[in-house]
Parts: C-alpha cells; structure tokens; sequence
C-alpha cells in the first residue's frame, strides 16, 4: 500500500457512471468540471430548502440571523479563497500538476468552493439538536425496538444520525432519472468527506477524520468507489475508514472560520454580547492589520463590527492556507490528526472568542427553547412516518397511514423489503424537512391547524 496520497489522484474529474477518464487540460476553460459541481449544488432542492434552516440563532423578527443557507454561501466564499490560495503554493511545490496535467490554481478554489457549499446539504431542521433528536428516538424512544432486525452499524446510522452521512447520502444516491445522484466530480465529493468512516467503529483514533462518521450503509458502495478513485490511505487497513481528502482540511476551516466570526457578530447585531466588549475580542484577533483611523470614522456599531469581522476573515484564511501547506507532507501521508484552526498562532483569540459565543449565544433562552421544541417536533415526525411506512409495507395501513402516505408516498421507501432502509428513508424525509415545513406539519398530525 502507497504510504502518500497523491495530487493527480486527488484531483480526479471522476463522475458516476463514467466510462473514460476525464482529463483535465481537456476540459473547457470556460465551465470547468468543478465549476458544475457548484452549480448543480446551488440549483438542487435539498441546497434551496437551507434557506429556512436554522444556523444557531433562531430566525429573528427584529434582525437579520444566518441561516444555513446564508451561512453555506459565506462558507464557499471562504473556501474558494483558501483553494486558490493553497493551489498556487501546491502548483510550486508539484509543478507536473500545472506543466503535464494542466491543473490550475482555481481549480482548487473551485474543488474547496462546492464541497464546502454542500457541507450543510444533509442537516436537519432545528440546527444540531435536530441530528441529536432523531438518534434520541432510536437509541431513547419508540425506535429502541428496532434494534434486534438491524445490524450493529445499521443501527449506530440511526442512533448517531449524521448530517455529514445524510449529505454524501443526497449527493450520491441514485433516484429515478437521477443515477449517481448530482453527479459530482470525486475530487470534490472527496473534500467534502470531512469523516471518511463508517459509524462503526465509533471514535477508534485520535485522528480529527475519526470524530464523526461520513456515510450511511446504504452508500458503502459509493464511497468505496470514491476512496479507491481518489487514493485515500486506508486506516488499519480497513474497508470502511480513510484519513482524509487532503482539501477536506480547508473545507473544514472555511467552515471554522464561518462560524467563529459570523456567529459572534450576529450575536453582537443582535444584543447577545455587548459592543465595546465584542470588538475587543476581535481587535485582539487583527490588531497587526487594523487601520486605526479608518475604523474610529466608522458611525455604526454594525460598520465597526462589519470592518472587523472582513478583517478577521482574511487573517484567518492566511493563517491557515500557512499551517496547510507547511504540513503538506504529512497531509499527503495521512498523518496530520487536527484541524487547521488547531495549529492557528490565533488559537488563543479564536478560542476566546467562541468560549463567550458559547456563554452568551449558544446558550442563550431562545436558542435553548428552539432545540426544546425542535427536539418534540421531529420525535413526533418519525413516529408517525416510521408507523405509516412499516404498516403500509406489511399491508396493514390504518386509515390515518394511508392518509399520511397519500401527501409523502413519494419520498417514503414503503416497499423497500429491507427495514434499515425504510427507516433511513424516513430519517431523510424529515431531515429534509425546513424548520417551518417540520412545525407545520407537526401542527397537521396533531390537528393544530384547525
């Protein structure tokens, strides 16, 4: 076994169901194979529904939030910037990739740019509870009984429900009309892999690739596919955990990046944390970039908060587009455990920043009571779903199933002979689900509407 990955492997232009070998110096310069990634990301359905998902902070009345939609796009934005950043460092340091294969620096801006667009595709409604509500159901609630007709790992898929799995799920699955799925190129299915591992065994190393998992059962197949095209390095010589795509680290820090700074500053907009005592945490994050003059002559409190946050950003993404390619090596060989941020010479300002987030947003009463009546919602949901779809399977619907199968027999999996993907159908429908579709429909099964 190859001890490094390798770039031309990497960066295969690879899609479902192809037969040749796509190169890239035949690709058209105009609308480059990983140019499609992104658009085909930003015109499916499962990417639109984002725009009524929660990000932390519920949907406010008095101000403008995130929502996972607003919060993806701002995340490839970032993104596209490390790629390209990174690629010219890459393209000197392995200059057959430009010279013999063609590659250039944005394509992996491009690469970054579509993964990191999709890496929320997979979340539920209600932000991360709603992936701890349904596991709650399985592991907790009604689902515990399910647990003797499914094998172990089917049965951790649905306890340790995961957005990440959930989302290669929608990238690749194969529906009518749709085989493959969006028919995304493996470079970048491969950055979005952020946990290229089975949710069995759970947690085995240290490695950052190790804390979560990246694919349900139902895409074994797939995902083998892509680690074999792609050359990632097996872990213990497993069939089903990878270290990761080496792009995967930079999507992972545009994400990081988001997060940290985009969250704390809706959560100063919105009166979460007070002014003087936010900018100070992010002066102290930029203080060798800011202009002082300019920003005394800023009027508001959002310019001031705007002009630090665009500042921070750009510290950041330099930061880390340093950090990856000072340990490039040991990317390649699959032996650099932690995310980017981790080995930031800002870890200290960062970590600061998102302890106070943490305090005085993540934990604030309307974000608590969102996950409270979140977690109520989707228990409800599946319980009706998962009793409509197995009673309609064994033939014996009642009128209330029937009733219910009538508005969501499309998306439900009710002939489906095998019960882990009955289940996981379900799970799906209602992780595609928007905040507001999930409590409206919630009202209808318990006849709130009226």
């Amino acid at each position: 076994m190859s001890t490094s990955m390798n770039w031309t492997q990497l960066l295969s232009l690879k899609r479902h169901g192809d037969t040749h070998k796509r190169l890239r110096h035949e690709q058209d310069e105009t609308r480059l194979g990983f140019d499609v990634d992104y658009d085909r990301i930003i015109f499916s359905p499962e990417f639109r529904s984002l725009q009524d998902k929660t990000q932390v902070i519920p949907l406010s009345s008095t101000d403008f939030v995130h929502t996972r939609l607003t919060h993806s796009l701002e995340v490839s934005v970032v993104a596209r910037s490390l790629g390209r950043k990174a690629g010219v460092k890459i393209l000197e340091n392995h200059p057959a990739l430009r010279e013999v294969h063609g590659y250039k620096p944005n394509d992996f801006g491009a690469i970054v740019a579509a993964a990191a667009l999709a890496h929320d595709i997979g979340n539920p409604p209600f932000g991360h509870s709603g992936e701890k509500a349904i596991g709650h159901f399985f592991k907790h609630g009604p689902g515990q009984h399910f647990k003797a007709k499914l094998t172990a790992k089917e049965y951790q898929d649905l306890c340790d429900f995961e957005g990440n799995a959930n989302g290669f799920k929608i990238l690749t699955q194969n529906l009518e009309g749709r085989p493959g799925g969006l028919r995304l190129s493996y470079a970048t299915l491969g950055a979005f892999m952020k946990y290229p591992k089975a949710s069995l065994p759970k947690k085995p190393t240290p490695n950052i690739a190790s804390k979560k998992y990246g694919f349900f059962q139902s895409e074994q197949s797939i995902f083998n596919d892509v680690t074999h095209e792609l050359g990632l390095l097996a872990i213990n010589n497993s069939d089903s955990q990878f270290v990761r795509h080496p792009l995967a680290f930079l999507v992972e820090a545009a994400d990081d990046i988001c997060y940290t700074i985009i969250d704390f500053e809706d959560g100063i907009n919105l009166g979460f944390i007070e002014e003087e005592f936010a900018l100070e945490y992010l002066i102290n994050l930029v203080r060798d970039n800011i202009q002082t003059e300019k920003f005394n002559a800023l009027p508001t409190k959002k310019a001031r908060v705007s002009y630090l946050r665009a500042l921070a950003i750009g510290t950041l993404i330099d930061d880390a587009v340093a950090i990856f390619i000072t340990n490039e090596a040991a990317i390649l060989q699959g032996t650099f455990n932690v995310s980017l941020l981790e080995k930031s010479k800002y870890q200290a300002q960062i970590n600061d920043i998102l302890k106070l987030s943490v305090e005085r947003i993540y934990n604030a009463d309307e974000v608590i009571e969102k996950e409270i009546s979140g977690f109520e919602v989707i228990n409800e949901l599946l319980r009706s779903f998962t009793e409509a779809a197995n009673h309609s399977y064994e033939g014996q619907p009642s009128h209330f199933d029937t009733l219910l199968l009538k508005v969501f027999s499309e998306e439900l999996d009710t002939k489906n002979e095998n019960l882990y993907q009955r289940l996981l159908s379900v799970c799906t429908l209602v992780a595609s689900f928007s905040d507001n579709k999930a409590i409206l429909t919630y009202k209808k099964l318990k006849g709130l509407n009226f």
